[in-house]
């Protein structure tokens, strides 16, 4: 068998899958033990005797659909992952095979010069300069920086790492000083605190910011917070906000927070990495009005840009704070050398990189600006729409009204009604959701990430939580 015929059976039996996906044929969820997958699929025999190819690979995606998430299926609303467009998938396809590692730009020309690009593009929809294609002048002063990472963690890790640099550039040699700290809020992702500890500050030097009843930052009670770390002698690193908050998907006001941050020269960063989308939309973009005064912000196009896991972005106000973020030497990496392009390695962990700007672009490059807007635009008009519909149902409550594409709510009953709903839902294979705990309660948690997801779904959703919860 040759590539091109086994590239053949992997795409009908992708196309196969999508449309029993779409048309509901299968389940959206289908959770099999895991020592039953590994001798169903044969994986022992596979790796011992090779020759997975022709028929047999065909046999073999037959069996492993059957236990793949289907995202593409309209009953999914559970994580925040896109349903990729197919032309990400086949960025994600020529990148694997090409498998140019572009850290380096001799080792990738195409992918770093796309990245450097796409890296552009979504500086200027922050609102900050985007960076020359001069190499030797692209990291001048007064434009904009970036890079994209393998996730929003390393992301919001990466950006710290650069706001601590600033802070205390002589952690490379010396260490971490004892007086370092972080502002954030209750509800910032996990993966702040995690960088905490990585970067060796502490969850415990993570002072609280207050929020309202919705988990939304206070902008007149920032002081206090901040008060409180000076007088503990410590020295803030960086002060970090949501656009959106990963459970409600709530949105900080980062006009007023920016203003406060530039009034102490204190890092302003803005963890986007799922709402940061609404920039494409001119109708939605003034929910991150004054993210242009931030110094970092990440930002995911695996959620909201229809573009496959993972490929989040990390951008800077200043790419010089970027520039300096790290500090290595590698004698056969950094030296004097012809230089026609740009090398990224300098601004991540990372030292072998895959070539994520080509997934973006090629999503891009097919739906056109216009059209990721337009996407962006029907999912969070549907979750408003699924808000009002299921705030009139007697026997449902909302947490919050929503500004994303997140939608929180439950059933009249206990929290642990709430857990047995939606586990008797997945254990049906019927509806896909996660769930949060708001203020002490639990909540049901939709994601409207599937654009053909449509409100009689939303309909059939409560109708079957109704029915589940009689029972």
């Amino acid at each position: 068998m040759s590539f091109l015929e086994d590239a053949q059976i992997v795409a009908q039996a992708l196309q196969e899958y999508q449309r029993q996906s779409l048309s509901r044929e299968a389940r959206v969820i289908n959770q099999l033990p895991m020592a039953d997958l590994v001798a169903d699929l044969e994986l022992p025999r596979h790796v011992r005797d090779g020759g997975l190819t022709g028929e047999a690979l065909a046999r073999f995606l037959d069996d492993y659909v059957v236990s793949a998430t289907r995202l593409h299926h309209p009953a999914y609303m559970a994580h925040q992952c896109a349903i990729p467009h197919y032309a990400g998938a086949l960025g994600s396809l020529i990148d694997g095979f090409t498998n140019n590692a572009m850290a380096i730009y001799e080792m990738g020309p195409g992918a770093a010069s796309i990245e450097y690009f796409v890296v552009n593009w979504l500086l200027e929809k922050v609102g900050w300069q985007p960076a020359p294609l001069k190499p030797h002048t692209a990291g001048g002063e007064g434009c904009g920086g970036g890079v994209l990472v393998h996730g929003g963690s390393l992301a919001n890790l990466t950006s710290l790492i650069a706001a601590r640099t600033r802070l205390a550039p002589e952690v490379w040699t010396e260490g971490n000083p004892g007086d370092l700290a972080l502002l954030a809020p209750e509800t910032s992702h996990y993966s702040v605190a995690r960088a905490a500890g990585i970067l060796g500050i502490g969850s415990n030097a993570i002072y609280e910011l207050a929020t309202d009843e919705r988990g939304v930052i206070i902008p007149d009670q920032l002081s206090a917070a901040y008060e409180r770390l000076v007088g503990d002698g410590k020295r803030a690193v960086a002060l970090v906000a949501n656009a959106c908050s990963t459970a409600v998907g709530l949105y900080d006001p980062l006009d007023e927070i920016g203003d406060f941050c530039q009034e102490r020269d204190l890092w302003f960063h803005v963890d986007g990495a799922h709402g940061a989308g609404a920039l494409v939309s001119q109708k939605h973009r003034g929910l991150l009005r004054g993210v242009e005064k931030a110094d970092s912000l990440i930002w995911d196009a695996h959620k909201l840009m229809r573009t496959p896991t993972v490929c989040t972005a990390v951008l800077v106000r200043d790419s010089r704070t970027l520039d300096r973020a790290f500090q290595q030497e590698a004698s056969y990496l950094f030296h004097e050398k012809e230089q026609p392009g740009f090398d990224f390695i300098h601004r991540t962990v990372e030292c072998t990189k895959a070539g994520l700007g080509l997934r973006l672009f090629l999503v891009l490059a097919a739906l056109g600006e216009q059209g990721m807007a337009a996407y962006i635009d029907r999912q969070f008009q549907l979750t408003l729409d699924a808000y009002e519909y299921v705030s009139q149902q007697p026997d449902f409550r909302c947490a919050v009204k929503p500004q994303s594409n997140i939608l929180c709510f439950r059933v009249e009953g206990d929290d642990d009604l709430q857990l047995v709903l939606r586990d008797q839902l997945i254990a049906d294979g019927t509806f896909y959701l996660t769930s949060a705990s708001i203020r002490g309660e639990r909540y049901l948690r939709a994601v409207f990430m599937n654009p053909d997801t449509t409100f009689d779904d939303i309909k059939k959703l409560i109708q079957e939580i109704r029915r589940l919860a009689a029972t």
